[in-house]
Formats: C-alpha cells, structure tokens, sequence
C-alpha cells in the first residue's frame, strides 16, 4: 500500500462514528444548527496567524490531507511527488490520501469540517452550501487562476465574483453515445428517427429518466421556467403552466411517447454500460467519465454527439442539459492553508490537467490544455462542448430531486394508473418548489 494511502473502510468507519450513521445528510440549516462549522462570511480571509505555531507543534512538518476517489490514486501520487519537489527547500511535507467520492464531498465535509481534508475534489453543484457555511478558503491568486481557464469554469466556481475553488475540469456534463455500426448521423439528429432505426435493430436508447439530473433534458428548453430562488434552498418552478406556445401537459405526453416506445430503457448509468457490452444497447445519455468503457466496446464504432432534438407540441424542440464542472476546494479550517492551497493550485495547473487528459481522459477546463490538439480528437470530450450550448449550470434546491424522482418513475411506467396529467405536473410543481426536501 502506498504511504499516502489511507484505507477508505477505515475512513468511512470514523466519518459514519462522527456523523452518527451513514445516512447524513447535510444543508445550511443542518450545519447552522449542529454547530459544526463555525460563522464565516463569504469571501473573508481565514486567519492564518497560527500556521507557524502549528508548523511547530508537528516537528516543522507541514501536514496535508487530500481527498480523492480511489481510481485517482496512482496519478495524484506522481502529482503530490512533483508538487514535493517543487517546494522541497520551503518545506517538509506529509501528504496522505483518502477515499472520498466527489459527490459526498459537501456532505461529509459540512458534518465534521476541523476533521475534513484540507484540500478536495467536488462538483460545481455543491459549491453555494459550502460558501454559506464558510467551509472554504478563497483563492488568493484568483486573478491568475482566472485567466488560465475556461470562463464558464471559472463562474462556476465563483459566488459574487469571488473564486473559491480551483478549476479543474470542464466536462462534467452528459450527451448522446451511438453506436455506428447500428445508427447513422442522421439517425441520431431526432429522438424519433433514432429510436425507429433501433426498433428496426431490435437494440435499445437507455436513460437514466428518474434523476432529475437527466430529466431536466425535457424541460430546458421549452420555454418552461425553472431556478433556484435567492434563498439558495427553495426553487421556482412553471412547468405544469397551462398557457404558452408549449405547456407542461404537452412535456409530459412527449415524455409518455418517448418512455411507452419499445426500444427505450430507463435504467441507472451503471446498467447503460452493461447494456453496452452486451450488445442490446446501442445508444444512451451519459458523460465522459463512461468514455473508456464505450470505446473499448464499440471501438472504431464509437459515436458521440450532442443530445437529439425531439416531438413535443408538433415541433422539434432541442433537448437541454445541467452543465457540469469540477474543481479543487481548500477547507477554511486548515491548519496550512496558504500550503493548502499551493497544493490544490499545483494540482489543478495546466500540466496537471494535460495528465488527468492523457490517464483519466477528463477534459481540462484550464484554456491551454483544452485547445490542445489531442483534446479535440476525443468525440466524447468535444460532444459535451457542443451540447453545453444547451445547458445551464445546475443551481437547485433539494426538493427537486425526490420530486423528479417520484414523476420520472411514473412516466417510465407509462403512467400505467391513466392519471390526469395536468394533475401529474401540479404534483411535480408542488415538490419542486416545496420549502424543503419531502
């Protein structure tokens, strides 16, 4: 085992003993209450005057810990190995690695932050809960940092014009994989050509329909609104409107049309793959971090696009998406964070990127490294470019997810109780924007 690596059974044992279960969940309100993060207002400085003293306190060794999920191990070694001998006459490092998902990375730091890492991984999604609860610490060279990268990255990684996360990949996003041995060009243009080409193949378009994630594709670009309010929780919301040139009822029979059709499957990311490698599915929505899996199935047969356009209201109608970036935080209540945040700039750089490219095929969101030439040759990495043209960042409350959750498996089924669908949206509506999570 390498010395960096701290066993992730162990680290899950003694994050569920502090959160007294796995089942935690935490928002503002939660962390407000618990008392575990303590008051910082949104683009102050943390005072770094006991940096030295803790500096001393630990034998003049300047102790880090990163959070990262397991498959990055091995490069974020060879990174942590050069950012060490960058700044070997500076300082003596100990710099330990831990198993963390990304997607738990607001959760588990709000619930015990003195007992967090100093510096992690997160999805943009999670940033607005952390700045409110005063968990990270700003970048210092934003400026430099700003200018390095892609625009779009950089606000999302921004509230109030204040950077407080490093960019670090622009391509957390999702779009249409096909297969071209079964679908051509043209074919995956419309959801409606596309899914009569795989009747026609006897293969399957899979979505992950109850995630509200993926669900929103129906939705963005109707004319419908939809946004989180300026309270940062709650959400509005006009989907089930009655009026305009499309209404909500008309969104839900397009999805009924799509969802009732043979050849589609609703069914988690993971079974997508699966489908994949088997052969009985020939197209699906996801993201690039599927991209290896796809290539080694489909090989010189491997397509990636933006997502089609399909039926709703008599016209075709663009399917939209939530945009995505990930970036590299520091925790506020390091006890180095000026080191801490060395760390998390040096792994975020433009070298840094280029490696996550070349090992993990993430797309940089650093400017230099996504205009590079290998970049552009990778169709997954360039169709999540071109279906953010659609999309919007994804700014919601946590009422919207069992929301989505509970209509999408209503649709899948067909709306097999012939409820009323006006009602249906009402019902959507309602929790979407409920004050807080049902």
């Amino acid at each position: 085992m390498n010395k960096r690596i701290v066993a992730g059974m162990l680290f899950t044992t003694v994050v569920c003993m502090t959160l007294g279960g796995c089942g935690f969940t935490a928002d503002k309100e939660n962390v407000k209450n618990s008392g575990a993060v303590e008051s910082v207002m949104p683009g102050a400085e943390v005072s770094t005057e006991m940096t030295e003293r803790d500096a001393e306190a630990d034998n003049g060794v300047v102790q880090l810990k990163v959070w990262s999920e397991e498959d990055n191990f091995d490069m974020l070694n060879q990174m942590i190995d050069s950012f060490e001998q960058k700044y070997a006459g500076q300082a003596k490092f100990e710099i330990t690695l831990e198993q963390n998902a990304d997607s738990d990375t607001k959760d588990i730091l709000l619930g015990d932050i003195h007992n967090g890492a100093d510096v992690f991984p997160f999805a943009d999604d999670q940033l607005s809960a952390m700045v409110a609860a005063g968990a990270l610490y700003p970048v210092p060279n934003a400026e430099e940092v700003k200018s390095a990268n892609l625009e779009e990255s950089v606000s999302a990684a921004s509230i109030n014009d204040i950077l407080y996360a490093y960019p670090m990949t622009a391509d957390n996003g999702y779009f249409l994989y096909y297969d071209k041995n079964v679908l051509s060009d043209e074919d995956v243009q419309t959801m409606d050509g596309m899914l009569e080409a795989l009747n026609a193949a006897g293969r399957s378009f899979s979505m992950e329909l109850n995630s509200g994630w993926y669900l929103y594709t129906f939705f963005g670009n109707t004319g419908l609104e939809f946004g989180i309010n300026d309270d940062g929780v709650t959400n509005y919301c006009n989907w089930n409107a009655t009026d305009g040139a499309i209404k909500g009822v008309d969104v839900a029979q397009a999805i009924l049309n799509i969802t009732t059709n043979p050849a589609f499957i609703s069914q988690p990311d993971g079974d997508f793959i699966t489908g994949v490698q088997n052969g009985t599915v020939s197209a699906g929505i996801s993201g690039v971090w599927n991209a290896v899996s796809v290539r080694e199935a489909w090989g010189d047969n491997y397509g990636a696009v933006k997502l089609p356009t399909y039926t709703v209201a008599g016209q075709q109608v663009q399917m939209s998406s939530f945009t995505g970036y990930k970036m590299m935080g520091v925790n506020a209540y390091s006890k180095y964070p000026e080191w801490a945040a060395k760390l998390a700039d040096w792994l975020t750089n433009e070298e840094n990127q280029t490696i996550r490219f070349e090992e993990r095929n993430q797309g940089p969101s650093n400017t230099n490294a996504a205009a590079s030439d290998a970049v552009k040759q990778v169709p997954a990495i360039q169709a999540v470019i071109a279906q953010s043209e659609f999309g919007k960042l994804q700014r919601v409350g946590n009422s919207y997810w069992d929301a989505c959750s509970a209509f999408s498996d209503t649709m899948a089924a067909g709306n097999p109780s012939g409820q009323d669908l006006q009602e249906i949206m009402d019902t959507l509506v309602e929790g979407i924007t409920a004050s807080a999570a049902k």
